[in-house]
């Protein structure tokens, strides 16, 4: 029966028009992005309620939420795009062996930093921004978010293997009813139950242990073609380094992206104080929801391209790419003029004063001008990492919120203040695209040369 699944899959991946595939395998992850980033706004939005300083809070402790996306994304994507490589190969064995040896290292990891994470969190939050007014609000959010470190990395395994599998739905269906229920349970916990801040961390930790626990179940009914038990666990360290060679593009992503808010806070705590960070974390929230579109597009692409990469379909490839940029870019160039044209009245909805407010639309809307171009780097970032060319998908994924981003924001707002602060990510979009496209360029015809070898 297995063995029946893993072909039936197989013919799909291979077989089905490219933009059916694409589409099927978009949606329900598109869905899943959204409502992940709709729980992270609904912390944001709820918070803001509170206090402006218990808005920045949330700020200060994205880099903590960064560092745990970091792990468990690393052995995430790294065991997914191998994974679908594999299945492509019709390797299934092998597959199972990836995954179960991510799974478990991502339980370990998540350990680790529950342990060590709540030892050093006061030392930690002051270091990423924190001012003596926010640190107690920060402190209390950051204590239930280390706790729920093993379930949140872990839970990024199984969602990534899901998807490399094809079996998007089943990811869906576990991201959308714990982002569900962490909407529910904000309100009632913040306000009903008096808990604050530390309402919206409980919050966020129920969610993602019920989506933990759900994901899971489709393992144990063994309702996928790879197997997490541990006697799947890897013998060989080869497996576990190639796992993570493979998502190093996802590590440097979100650790530059840990790096690159860390940086976000101080120069605006500097220039603008806790108002500052309290709206530019509010728009970061709005940006990572608007881009969960282009990642969600994204990682319904990556199993295609990889799939077909595999089994040697290079035409499929192609055809995947161009059809995954048009129709982000059609999507996000939507959202570019809503965002740009409501800015002020976006902000407002989160936190209602005028210093957030101004700050945030001004930064917001420089964002939204360049939303346009994320196809061109997201894209060409998986076409990468899911056909094995990890050097040239990790360097792109260090672009935007490394590279790029961090001298922008030192030298932009050593010169002009704030507004170096609210304008420094959109010149690091610009500059990413512009460092893509020769990538994707020569990846192509690259490709070609290997279809007239076939």
């Amino acid at each position: 029966m297995e063995n029946k699944n893993a072909d039936a899959q197989y013919n799909k991946m291979v077989s089905t028009p490219v933009w059916k595939l694409v589409t099927t395998l978009a949606i329900p992850t598109v869905i899943s992005m959204l409502i992940t980033s709709i729980y992270n706004m609904a912390d944001t939005f709820f918070v803001s309620q509170i206090s402006t300083e218990a808005s920045a809070a949330v700020g200060v402790v994205f880099p903590i939420m960064s560092i745990i996306q970091a792990c468990g994304f690393t052995l995430g994507m790294g065991s997914g795009s191998l994974l679908s490589i594999k299945l492509g190969q019709k390797k299934n064995d092998e597959a199972s062996e990836i995954s179960a040896t991510a799974f478990y290292t991502a339980i370990f990891i998540g350990f680790l930093i529950t342990i060590f994470g709540n030892i050093f969190a006061a030392a930690f939050l002051r270091l990423v921004g924190a001012s003596e007014a926010v640190l107690p609000y920060a402190q209390d959010y950051a204590r239930y978010i280390f706790f729920g470190a093993l379930f949140m990395c872990a839970s990024f395994v199984l969602n990534n293997d899901l998807r490399a599998e094809g079996k998007a739905f089943f990811s869906m269906i576990a991201l959308t009813l714990g982002g569900l229920i962490n909407i529910v349970l904000d309100p009632l916990f913040i306000f009903t139950f008096d808990l604050g801040i530390s309402g919206a961390a409980i919050a966020t930790i129920v969610s993602q242990f019920i989506s933990f626990s759900i994901l899971l179940s489709w393992y144990v009914r063994r309702k996928v073609i790879c197997s997490m038990s541990i006697k799947h666990f890897t013998k060989r360290p080869a497996v576990l380094g190639h796992i993570v060679s493979m998502g190093m593009p996802s590590l440097a992503r979100q650790g530059m992206a840990s790096i690159a808010t860390i940086l976000l806070n101080t120069m605006s705590a500097r220039y603008g104080g806790d108002s500052a960070i309290a709206a530019m974390s509010i728009v970061t929230k709005i940006c990572m929801f608007m881009g969960s579109i282009m990642i969600g597009i994204g990682q319904g692409f990556s199993p295609v391209s990889g799939y077909n990469y595999g089994a040697k379909r290079y035409d499929r490839v192609k055809k995947a790419y161009i059809f995954m940029v048009i129709s982000s870019f059609g999507l996000l160039s939507i959202l570019a003029i809503i965002c740009y044209g409501f800015a002020p009245q976006i902000m407002k909805a989160f936190r209602d004063d005028a210093t957030v407010i101004a700050v945030g639309t001004v930064a917001l809307r420089w964002q939204a001008a360049f939303f346009p171009f994320h196809p061109i780097i997201v894209g060409t970032n998986m076409l990468m990492q899911s056909t094995k060319h990890v050097k040239s998908a990790l360097y792109l994924s260090m672009n935007r919120q490394g590279i790029y981003f961090i001298p922008a924001i030192i030298l932009l707002s050593t010169t002009f203040g704030l507004t170096g602060v609210e304008i420094s990510q959109a010149i690091a979009d610009i500059l990413s695209t512009f460092t893509a496209i020769p990538f994707m360029i020569y990846f192509f015809k690259k490709l070609s040369k290997k279809e007239r070898l076939k």
